[in-house]
């Protein structure tokens, strides 16, 4: 990859298909067991922009994903913030499950309605690098359309929640593990727990050309956009970055455009001024993948965790102006699922994700380490990975909410 100005300087879409699979990825088409990961490489562009490709597990397609901060903390508004991604693939890959487990039951759903909020806080300063980052558990409400019975929807939506991959990366605790190349030359970590995965390979050097949109891949008009809609109020600026306590509420609502399994899902961060991301995720059960004409709930998820790390990274490296350059990550996040929805046992889960860090700069090897480690502890979500936290789950009946 060579290094953009900016997102839109390629005049590209913020979102879309560079790369047609062999295959799906079977946690897409399945409802048995299944494991598979998902690959994403990703580098700083200019500010806090960032550019993604994350490939939907051995044999999948790969997307290209932007993102960028609000002008809270000197971002440029131009593509949705991080934890949007995370928030909108909590949406997408739920109602996937949800989807999956009626047709088993030969239960016709017109239309979910989920609204979901994720709760994050910071204690500390990211700037003294005392900053520790933490999550509170989900609150979801999900409004299922079907002619079938109340109990039906309450049975289908709860055996979703426990089946769904990505609602695994809060229930379930797991211990990451991370890898860091400076300068080319790979170290051993030392504050965090060390990667023993072979090298992974440097996306400056895997990508001789940037991203570009794969010609007739058939992707939905306006992957990602931004709604035009606004949060009431003044920004207000926080790029300082100390602040003892911080709080943040990530809010989404999300519908069905297709009843086969395209979801549409608005996300915004409960903050004054900031804007509003609309995100289209495919996750049909088509087998060909020429037929996909988006990326999975999955894939945003995968993607939210590496773009909220590199966050945290980049905030460090521009407060304190350390001689850091160049900053790309590969992140592997492997996903499965047990059991089957036949046999009403299909359950998600998740692995340890593995991150390898490259940086180039004059710093030595401890500097670039504490930096990791740094944007590590202050990330909300891989502290939403080493937690454990059950959503606070509502499920409605044709509006009607069941107790």
């Amino acid at each position: 990859m060579t290094k953009l100005e900016t997102i839109d300087s390629s005049g590209f879409p913020i979102a879309f298909k560079t790369r047609q699979g062999s295959t799906r990825s079977p946690l897409l088409t399945t409802a048995a067991a299944e494991r598979d990961v998902f690959v994403t490489e990703v580098r700083s562009l200019s500010g806090y922009q960032k550019e993604a490709i994350v490939t939907e597990g051995k044999g999948g397609s790969s997307w290209r994903l932007t993102t960028d901060e609000g002008k809270h903390i000197k971002g440029t508004d131009l593509a949705p913030f991080p934890l949007g991604f995370f928030n909108a693939g909590l949406h997408a890959d739920l109602i996937k499950r949800i989807l999956v487990i009626a047709k088993r039951r030969d239960i016709i759903i017109s239309d979910i309605d989920v609204k979901l909020q994720n709760f994050y806080f910071l204690d500390g300063s990211f700037v003294k690098g005392d900053g520790i980052g933490g999550s509170k558990p989900a609150k979801i409400n999900v409004n299922v359309h079907t002619d079938s019975s109340a109990s039906d929807v309450k049975n289908i939506v709860n055996q979703a929640i426990l089946a769904s991959p990505a609602l695994a990366t809060m229930r379930q605790a797991v211990t990451n593990t991370f890898a860091i190349y400076v300068n080319s030359r790979r170290h051993e970590v030392t504050t965090l727990k060390n990667s023993k995965a072979s090298d992974a390979a440097d996306p400056y050097l895997t990508y001789s050309t940037p991203p570009s949109p794969l010609a007739g891949a058939g992707d939905l008009p306006n992957l990602i956009k931004k709604t035009g809609e606004v949060t009431e109020g003044e920004i207000v600026d926080v790029s300082d970055g100390t602040i003892r306590r911080v709080v943040r509420t990530v809010s989404g609502t999300s519908h069905l455009i297709d009843p086969a399994g395209i979801t549409q899902t608005d996300t915004w961060l409960e903050m004054p001024g900031l804007s509003h991301f609309s995100f289209k995720t495919d996750d049909r059960p088509v087998t060909n993948p020429n037929d996909e004409r988006g990326p999975s709930g999955l894939t945003l998820v995968a993607a939210g965790i590496v773009f909220c790390y590199l966050t945290q990274l980049s905030r460090y490296i521009l407060h304190q102006k350390v001689n850091i350059n160049g900053v790309r990550i590969v992140q592997y996040t492997p996903f499965v699922t047990t059991g089957s929805a036949s046999e009403e046992n299909w359950t998600g889960s998740i692995e340890p994700v593995d991150t390898h860090l490259f940086l180039n700069g004059g710093a030595d090897a401890e500097t670039h380490e504490r930096i990791m480690t740094i944007a590590a502890n202050t990330c909300y979500l891989h502290a939403t990975l080493i937690a454990q936290l059950n959503p606070i789950v509502t499920i409605a009946h044709n509006g009607k909410t069941l107790s």
